[in-house]
């Protein structure tokens, strides 16, 4: 068999409450597979950026909003920043310890801070240029957090906090590597960054598709090529994990050719310095998200896009669909076995429990 744990999962429908228990299959094992999705909540709604706090999950949206879930007691609570007439698309989020942090797309780049209690909103960063776009933000801890954009000159925009958010300075482009004319990042997920013990990572896609690696928190960075799909606006880099400093994976492709999937996952063992393609002609084409699931001994992911909510546990190497929904954009681990995703209209709940 092409996979030494290959899922033979049916089809199950997104938006009920369905669970089904499938055989699954190896030469010489047989196990059961449970997989189940729970929707959360539906309304009108677009979800590019999630986290999960405890019994919440956060989320940034469009029409100027944000919110939560509470798990917990199943209490859904939604609120818009207002700032002049403007309509406010938030495709960032991240999260100290006691506040929450939501990042609008394009001009003016608005960086509102959130306090987490009372849910009042503080504006810590505005930024007007003509070509502003801010596509993802984290966190290395309480006091120090990282924000990445599109080039306003020849380098990333990249903002830094140093007191818990309450300010943010852009560091000068003579200080970071520079791009090539029509490289940039897409705030496909809020997962252009990832954190890994002392290392910051950071994605790039258009005419290139690289990677910057910093590991004194965006003092100094290495920049690493990659074999992802490149050279047009709209291909390279759409999103990475890392499981570890060392183990990360990079999904993407074309987002105008979404069925390609021969040059847009790739998977690198040494800290980003170099990848090599994974599941080429296999699984699914573009991807705007891709998570390690916990605990898995780096081989477990999963990954929601235009093609469908797809399954690993080779590292990669094959993969199966465990939902059509294409209306997913960005998804995060509470634990081992259950995954929160969210797009267009919803927040959902999967949970994938081998018996």
């Amino acid at each position: 068999m092409k996979n030494s744990f290959t899922f033979l999962i049916l089809m199950v429908l997104i938006l009920s409450c369905k669970s089904k228990v499938v055989k699954s299959q190896t030469d010489d094992i047989n196990y059961n597979v449970t997989v189940s999705f729970d929707t959360i909540f539906t309304h009108k709604i677009s979800i590019r950026a999630i986290l999960i706090d405890k019994n919440k999950v956060w989320y940034a949206a469009d029409k100027n909003r944000f919110g939560y879930f509470d798990l917990k007691i199943n209490k859904h609570l939604e609120r818009k920043i207002s700032k002049d007439s403007l309509q406010l698309e938030f495709r960032s989020i991240a999260q100290t310890e006691k506040a929450l942090f939501v990042l609008s797309i394009g001009n003016p780049a608005l960086l509102y801070k959130i306090n987490k209690k009372d849910l009042s909103a503080t504006l810590v960063y505005e930024e007007n240029h003509e070509k502003v776009f801010y596509d993802a933000i984290q966190f290395w801890n309480n006091k120090e957090g990282i924000a990445i954009g599109d080039p306003t000159q020849d380098c990333f925009s990249i903002l830094i906090t140093r007191d818990g958010g309450n300010s943010w300075n852009k560091i000068p482009c003579q200080n970071l590597p520079k791009l090539i004319d029509g490289e940039a990042a897409f705030a496909a997920s809020n997962t252009n960054i990832c954190i890994r013990g002392s290392k910051t990572f950071v994605v790039s896609g258009g005419t290139k598709s690289r990677v910057f690696v910093s590991d004194n928190k965006g003092i100094s960075w290495s920049v690493f090529d990659t074999p992802i799909t490149q050279g047009h606006a709209m291909t390279g880099i759409f999103s990475a994990d890392f499981f570890n400093e060392n183990t990360g994976i990079i999904v993407g492709g074309n987002y105008e050719e979404q069925s390609d999937n021969s040059a847009n996952k790739a998977i690198t063992n040494d800290g980003g310095k170099t990848w090599k393609l994974i599941g080429v002609n296999e699984g699914f084409g573009y991807a705007s998200c891709v998570q390690f699931v916990p605990h898995s001994d780096e081989n477990e992911l999963v990954t929601v896009g235009a093609t469908g909510v797809y399954y690993s546990n080779s590292q990669g190497d094959f993969w199966e669909k465990i939902s059509d929904d294409k209306e997913l954009f960005t998804h995060r681990f509470q634990n081992d076995t259950t995954v929160f995703a969210a797009g267009k209209n919803k927040l959902i709940k999967i949970t994938v429990r081998k018996n």
